[in-house]
């Protein structure tokens, strides 16, 4: 029976590692496909002109967030709150902060606490990035269907400078 526990603690363990080195805000300098959504524009090979690739917010959100909130957007207990459904996408400005600057420490979303860390993702996603993956979020998993634009990321991120 001990070993059973132990085993199953190392895996946990595993687990939460792997969450933490891998998933909020992997690598984003890949462009993700997608076939439609706000537009992001990457460096284009020298002597070639720029290319816009669309990037869809559902495309954004499984590269970059689902990790750690899931693919149904319900979180991990303890460590990475729930976006389904949540309290804490009430206030669009806040919402935007949080993805453009991250957090430590405890918050609170749904009346639960949770302790994780979020890496800040204003460095490696564009506004129009955070813009589609935050209406991406808004319109999914019962939440209220709100719609973010770039300008609004674009003005959150200047606040910051």
């Amino acid at each position: 029976m001990r070993k059973q526990h132990t085993h199953t603690l190392l895996a946990m363990s595993a687990m939460a590692v792997a969450a933490f080195f891998c998933g909020c805000g992997g690598n984003s300098n890949e462009t993700p496909a997608s076939s439609g959504g706000e537009q992001k524009t990457e460096a284009a090979p020298s002597g070639t002109a720029a290319q816009a690739v669309p990037a869809s917010g559902e495309d954004v959100y499984k590269k970059t967030c689902q990790t750690c909130h899931q693919a149904n957007g319900e979180g991990m207990p303890a460590t990475f709150p729930p976006l389904a459904k949540s309290d804490f996408l009430s206030d669009k400005s806040k919402t935007i902060r949080q993805v453009l600057n991250g957090s430590s420490g405890e918050i609170t979303v749904n009346g639960q606490k949770f302790n994780g860390t979020m890496p800040p993702q204003g460095s490696t996603l564009s506004d129009n990035d955070i813009a589609a993956v935050l209406t991406y979020v808004y319109s999914s998993w019962g939440n209220t269907a709100a719609t973010v634009t770039a300008e609004e990321v674009k003005a959150e991120r200047e606040k910051t400078k």
